[in-house]
């Protein structure tokens, strides 16, 4: 059998078809001296089927804390005890937490909400919100309010909502080691109910769960199936008081062997760097991340976490002459 670089070369760069389950598996247990060839692949995979341009977006919690839901790695549910109060933001802080986005060259904002799903209240500000960001400052506004019904699908394409993040977060056969109030099967269903009403999906994970190997290919597989518009890709980040508070950081290498699978996975699609990059990568791995399939990137603070400065991030870019992608007039 052909060496596992050789076949993804001719299958995903040459042909644009993403890596199987069994492939993307053989990707993962490549030893550390071949992971800067992985990475020189995955990046002229991306270079090739999503072009030099990187996407930059800004995110901002609307309801902070109090979350009745149980996921392992999150510090806003109110089933542990993370130091995280819930906090709810006016309009005019969201309004001026868009324009700030904006002004880093973002052409995405997104308003998080950190429960299971939206109630009416929440619906309503989440609605007078857009309409405010849309009227003070020219940016796509993205939506991440958890599990959804049809009708609520239905009123945020209404409101002009670009795109909607609802991660899987794990792979289906390690989800109740992650979550236990709700099912992986939920998660998908509001996904596909996003895409059909003709929003921009944006559905990733997290990996440095505990998880194994063959269970991130899983993850990397079973998004590809979805075909989201956009993946954003997490390191877990233990968090005090959750369950996963205690478990190690995962490696770099692990981490980098990671993005380029995804990337061989998903040739097309928007690979957004997320939360937990700082700690597990660095600079130098998030330099190297960025040759190595990444083309989007979270700039500044996370939901309960720091992020590198964005000042940083743009520098970065700049100096590796990746250009910033302009504004996409959808709204």
């Amino acid at each position: 059998m052909t060496d596992i670089l050789e076949r993804a070369a001719h299958k995903v760069l040459d042909d644009g078809e993403g890596l199987s389950y069994d492939e993307l598996v053989e990707v993962l247990r490549l030893p550390d001296d071949r992971v800067p060839e992985l990475l020189e692949l995955a990046h002229a995979v991306r270079l090739k089927h999503c072009g030099p341009e990187v996407e930059i977006e800004g995110i901002i919690s609307l309801k902070t804390g109090g979350c009745p839901e149980d996921c392992h790695f999150c510090s806003q549910s109110g089933q542990f005890t993370s130091p995280v109060r819930s906090v709810w933001l006016d309009i005019p802080q969201l309004v001026r937490a868009a324009q700030e986005t904006a002004a880093t060259g973002a052409s995405e904002f997104c308003i998080v909400a950190a429960v299971r799903g939206p109630d009416e209240r929440l619906m309503s500000q989440v609605r007078d919100g857009i309409k405010a960001i849309q009227e003070a400052v020219d940016i796509n506004v993205a939506c991440s309010l958890g599990m959804l019904t049809q009708q609520q699908v239905d009123d945020l394409a209404a409101m002009g909502v670009h795109r909607y993040n609802h991660n899987l977060e794990a792979a289906r056969s390690y989800f109740t080691h992650v979550v236990t109030t709700h099912t992986w099967e939920e998660r998908w269903a509001t996904c596909e109910m996003v895409r059909e009403a003709g929003m921009e999906l944006c559905c990733g994970g997290l990996v440095g769960m505990g998880e194994s190997l063959e269970q991130r290919a899983e993850l990397a597989a079973q998004l590809a199936e979805l075909d989201p518009h956009e993946v954003p890709l997490n390191f877990l980040n233990p968090r005090p008081g959750t369950p996963f508070g205690d478990l190690p950081l995962m490696g770099s290498a692990d981490a980098l062997r990671t993005i380029a699978a995804f990337r061989l996975a998903m040739p097309r699609t928007i690979l957004r760097y997320a939360g937990g990059r700082e700690l597990t990568l660095g600079d130098l791995g998030t330099r190297d991340g960025l040759l190595g399939g990444i083309n989007a990137v979270i700039v500044g603070n996370y939901l309960t976490t720091l992020g590198r400065d964005a000042d940083e991030d743009l520098a970065l870019l700049s100096d590796l002459k990746m250009p910033i992608k302009e504004l996409a007039k959808t709204l």
